[in-house]
């Protein structure tokens, strides 16, 4: 049997091999130096390193497991975090032009955790402008190419992320999202992302400059190789925020059920806002059918009923004004005075977007009130079901697109152009609403040739379910996925 290459471990297996011997931190970052170095160019994943200093880093991380200590579940581990998180030494900006030469001088929360963890930082991958696109393109860094067809998106907004992980470049990620910028590119690029329940993680250096707070919706969470990762990544970073959680403690449920069999889960394959491709749909019911086979229960339905439409116009409601107001003044006035001339009838993604993003208090309020009702809909639908599983995206990675505006892009889904931004229905149904979210790969499309994922939906702080549902697929029918030439 072929032993697995240490770039192709996932970063639970190469901790493993460091505290054991077979191979030490500086080896392991040399590893990726390497194939960052050789590999990289061809997909513009790794934007930023720092090889003197994680080889630094790397030596005294050997010599303290020398003296018997060990910092934790990732000690020696090298990784990369996405551009957005403050990382002492790196630049953030967001992929903005404006932000440039915007020095860390300290770590992000969730950054400082993980290196308490023992992980080495060595990097930083790449972004969308504001990280507001399902690609990871930007005019500080350029474009990312998807490592199993460089010609498609790698998702976004963590792409850069996913492609780093899927490519063996890095054995870790951290990534954020408030519209499945951790579970598409998850997605698309064949590895596991998971969507913490809202409030989990806390964001202190993970936002961009004047802003310090928090925003709604979005979170931040990890991307790795393998299910068991997630839960050690998350079990990390999780916690009260060191200011302003004074008083509270996390204590996320375990998960009462250990064997596919004992689930009792539903699968969404559809919604009246977005189209979904055949052959993802076909996974999603194959994958359906092989849980029926190990004794889960699999009930093909809606979670409950509901205006589908109406509740993603308030997923935009609630987190579109997070993102407009990380814009300048003068263009946040436009989207206003824009608004203005929009007619009663005009429901494009540009007017939906544009009245989403300048919103009344007396409206988003509005909307968060049916939030909570939405809320309450998803707690009685857990009384019946462990989880919803439904898909992540309308498709598997779409051709990159960096020359149209998003406004007025298109993917085609079953032989026809749909609207390019339909499928945010399928970040805002657990993202409107706080709920955790995993994404876990469930095999090539029969078409496209191209990775696709499930969305695991658990009810509220149910993370740990989620990812071990996850980690039972992949135990069950086979995990992360590597692409061609980067075995």
């Amino acid at each position: 049997m072929t032993e697995t290459p240490l770039h192709r471990r996932d970063a639970t297996q190469i901790a493993a091999d460091i505290r054991e011997g077979r191979t030490t931190a500086v080896e392991a970052l040399e590893i990726m130096q390497d194939r960052v170095e050789r590999l990289n160019p061809q997909i513009n994943a790794v934007i930023a390193h720092d090889f003197e200093g994680a080889k630094v880093a790397a030596e005294g991380l050997d010599k303290l497991l020398d003296r018997g200590y060990c910092l934790g579940p990732f000690h020696g581990v090298p990784m990369t975090v996405k551009e957005s998180y403050n990382v002492t030494g790196f630049q953030t900006t967001w992929g903005d032009p404006a932000m440039k030469g915007n020095m860390a001088d300290a770590d992000a929360v969730v950054v400082e955790r993980i290196k308490r963890a023992g992980a080495n930082v060595f990097g930083k991958t790449n972004v969308p402008l504001n990280l507001t696109d399902w690609q990871s393109y930007n005019d500080v860094y350029g474009g990312t190419g998807n490592p199993w067809d460089p010609t498609r998106t790698p998702g976004g907004s963590s792409g850069g992320s996913a492609a780093a992980l899927a490519a063996g470049l890095s054995a870790l990620e951290f990534g954020s999202d408030i519209g499945a910028s951790v579970r598409n590119p998850a997605h698309y690029c064949g590895v596991f992302g998971h969507k913490p329940t809202y409030g989990i993680v806390p964001k202190r250096g993970h936002w961009k400059k004047p802003s310090n707070a928090p925003g709604d919706v979005a979170v931040c969470g990890p991307l790795a190789r393998s299910a068991r990762d997630l839960e050690a990544a998350l079990l990390a970073v999780a916690g009260d925020d060191p200011i302003y959680g004074a008083g509270w403690t996390l204590n996320l449920p375990k998960p009462e059920k250990d064997d596919l069999g004992d689930f009792k889960v539903a699968l969404m394959l559809g919604s009246p806002v977005t189209e979904t491709e055949a052959e993802y749909q076909d996974a999603l019911r194959d994958l359906a059918e092989k849980l029926r086979a190990e004794g889960a229960t699999v009930d093909e339905r809606d979670p409950f009923e509901v205006d589908w439409e109406e509740y993603h116009l308030d997923y935009f409601r609630l987190f579109r004004p997070v993102t407009h107001a990380r814009l300048p003044a003068d263009a946040y006035q436009w989207f206003r005075d824009e608004v203005a001339k929009l007619s009663d009838d005009d429901d494009s993604y540009f007017a939906m977007n544009a009245r989403a993003g300048t919103i009344s208090y007396y409206d988003w309020a509005a909307a968060d009130q049916r939030r909570y009702g939405y809320r309450d809909k998803w707690n009685a639908f857990f009384q019946d079901y462990d989880l919803l599983l439904c898909p992540q995206a309308a498709s598997a990675a779409f051709p990159r697109n960096e020359d149209q505006p998003r406004e007025i892009r298109e993917i085609e889904i079953n032989g026809h152009k749909v609207p390019y931004n339909d499928q945010l229905f399928w970040a805002g149904i657990s993202g409107a609403v706080y709920l955790p979210g995993t994404a876990a790969p469930i095999g090539l499309g029969a078409q496209s040739n191209l990775p696709l994922s499930v969305q695991i939906i658990g009810p509220y702080l149910g993370d740990l379910t989620t990812i071990r549902f996850a980690q039972l697929i992949e135990e069950s029918f086979g995990g992360a996925l590597c692409p061609p030439g980067y075995e």
